[in-house]
């Protein structure tokens, strides 16, 4: 299976891009979702969370308060490393799984800290979706209601916008508004499905 790495800085619009290239028959692991799936109620790993962090950090139903979390953890860098070291390979597992069940020609693997982790070695070609870091911060703050300071410390804590398009194989701008990403997808998918079929031969 050809495997495509999308990633690309908090607010950049990675979702926007993903649900294009599902609309056109891709599928598309997203490390996020699989983030969540492990710390399902009921799942070992959020037992081991609510030891570390206390039961205040479950909400009202039994699932994990993920603002609380993301504070707690952007503030204490050492429970942040806590947090990695128990997740990382749980979730590396499980995108695994998802990416061999891909019935599409190619498959795309989703995610943040596709660079920041070793999730970069499961894939063939890395997408970054890039934008300034000005609207990074308006786009967060309006969709998770918060502050700016915390957008920006989040924004620190990820690997340089710089960083990141020099890794990258293909770049999509997404500065702009959503009716332009399309060609640049339908570029991309019609080179990946080449790709795809060379790396069968």
């Amino acid at each position: 299976m050809f495997v495509v790495g999308l990633t690309g800085g908090i607010g950049s619009g990675k979702s926007a891009v993903s649900r294009r290239f599902e609309q056109l028959g891709v599928t598309v692991v997203d490390a996020d979702i699989v983030a969540r799936e492990v710390v399902q109620p009921g799942e070992p790993a959020l037992k081991s969370i609510t030891q570390q962090f206390g039961p205040t950090i479950l909400l009202a139903d039994g699932n994990l308060n993920r603002a609380t979390l993301r504070k707690i953890v952007f503030d204490q860098p050492e429970k942040r490393d806590w947090l990695e070291q128990l997740l990382h390979p749980l979730i590396r597992e499980q995108i695994l799984l998802q990416l061999t069940q891909a019935a599409s020609a190619y498959a795309i693997l989703a995610s943040p800290l596709l660079l920041e982790t070793d999730q970069h070695l499961l894939v063939d070609h890395t997408v970054v979706v890039d934008v300034d870091e000005a609207t990074q911060i308006s786009r967060t703050a309006i969709r998770d209601n918060t502050d700016s300071k915390q957008v920006k410390a989040i924004i620190a804590a990820q690997m340089p916008r710089e960083d990141k398009v020099t890794r990258a194989d293909s770049l999509i701008d997404n500065s702009d508004s959503e009716e332009l990403l399309q060609p640049q997808i339908e570029a991309l998918h019609n080179r990946f499905l080449t790709l795809a079929q060379l790396s069968t031969i």
